[in-house]
């Protein structure tokens, strides 16, 4: 599945589009494409695509994975209620009640097996991050968007329901200097 970005006219602010480069997307659609058909055993789609420059709005079930390094930043994966108990439901292979502690386990690990398949490929491009085991996303607002880190918000369509993934990212720019200077050495 590939995306590419709306010409800078049709961006609601295409500096933050610029500031998280396709390069550290793409992975990502790429990966949650790949864990959501293999899991889901189904085909998806990519459905909306947005910038929040608000305080990302939680929409129900939702794991948050941060990455500390040369990319800094969150991925939220994110499920409204109804379409998480499909989801942990088709997983688990049996009818889970809403109420299940297994609905929030299987969004967690769903932001992990995504979150861990991108995560390699962007170290096979030479970026060097750790990565933090995914935690519950439980306040309905998150982080505001700030001049060099906006939020994308990705919906993917699937037969079950709509599964949504907030990407927040940014270069680190000290780690950026450091290796400036050592290939400049």
């Amino acid at each position: 599945m590939q995306w590419s970005p709306r010409p800078p006219e049709q961006a609601s602010r295409s500096a933050g589009v610029e500031a998280m480069k396709m390069e550290l997307i793409q992975p990502f659609i790429n990966s949650a494409d790949a864990v959501l058909s293999q899991g889901l055993q189904c085909r998806t789609s990519m459905g909306s695509l947005t910038m929040e420059e608000e305080g990302y709005r939680r929409k129900g079930v939702a794991a948050m994975v941060a990455l500390t390094g040369d990319i800094e930043g969150r991925i939220i994966f994110d499920l409204d209620p109804p379409t998480a108990v499909r989801v942990a439901s088709k997983m688990a292979g049996a009818e889970l009640p809403e109420t299940d502690d297994l609905i929030r386990e299987t969004a967690c690990e769903l932001a992990n097996q995504v979150i861990g398949n991108a995560v390699t490929a962007l170290n096979d491009q030479g970026f060097h991050f750790r990565v933090h085991p995914p935690t519950m996303h439980t306040a309905e607002e998150g982080i505001r968007s700030s001049e060099d880190t906006e939020a994308l918000v990705l919906c993917f369509n699937t037969p079950i329901g709509d599964i949504f993934m907030n990407i927040a990212l940014r270069y680190n720019r000290r780690r950026q200097a450091d290796r400036a200077i050592a290939g400049a050495n």
